[in-house]
């Protein structure tokens, strides 16, 4: 399936992200985000997304949480919705953010094509396939911009989805595993 998101709907998601995160810690409902006129069907479709928040120290931006979903059961504006909530308060790597860290934050969401089972590892475009592994019972998923922010080859990030997973390098080879490819939709409020 393939899905667009204009500038208004990508606007209108990272309000909305703001809006619940600040809301939440306000301790109040969050208001309204008005969708733009001319929205497609995207906000309303059934995609998986994830919510990145990074803490600027000077000309810093570090890691603040990241909480995603692959596939989702509710329309778009509700996985962001739930996802902000989670990146800010739920992600187990971090506290749940502070009022005072708020202002220093921004907001990365990526919105997720449908999984395809890659049947081919040299097919993989790095900046452009996310990765999911599956095997015995564990998983990992990166984005596709993480191995361009890490600078990693196409083996480095097949190692390191194995490691993500906690398996073993190479483990995508095995024949029981599953290793998915998707496309993501990365914008932000970073100008």
């Amino acid at each position: 399936m393939k899905f667009t998101i204009s500038s208004e709907e990508k606007d209108t998601l990272l309000a909305i992200a703001r809006e619940t995160i600040l809301a939440k810690l306000e301790n109040r409902s969050p208001a309204p985000v008005c969708a733009p006129s001319e929205t497609g069907a995207t906000l309303s479709q059934k995609l998986g997304a994830f919510v990145t928040l990074h803490e600027k120290n000077g000309d810093e931006r570090t890691l603040r949480g990241c909480i995603g979903r692959l596939t989702s059961d509710g329309p778009l504006e509700k996985t962001v919705r739930g996802m902000a909530l989670e990146a800010a308060f739920g992600d187990p790597r971090f506290p749940p953010l502070t009022k005072d860290e708020w202002p220093r934050c921004d907001i990365e969401i990526s919105v997720l094509s449908p999984m395809k089972l890659c049947a081919d590892v040299n097919s993989i475009e790095i900046g452009v396939h996310g990765l999911y592994l599956v095997f015995r019972g564990r998983s990992g998923v990166l984005l596709p911009q993480v191995p361009i922010e890490q600078g990693w080859n196409p083996a480095e990030y097949l190692d390191y989805i194995c490691r993500k997973a906690g398996l073993p390098r190479k483990s995508y080879e095995n024949t029981e595993a599953r290793l998915y490819t998707f496309t993501a939709e990365v914008f932000s409020e970073k100008k």
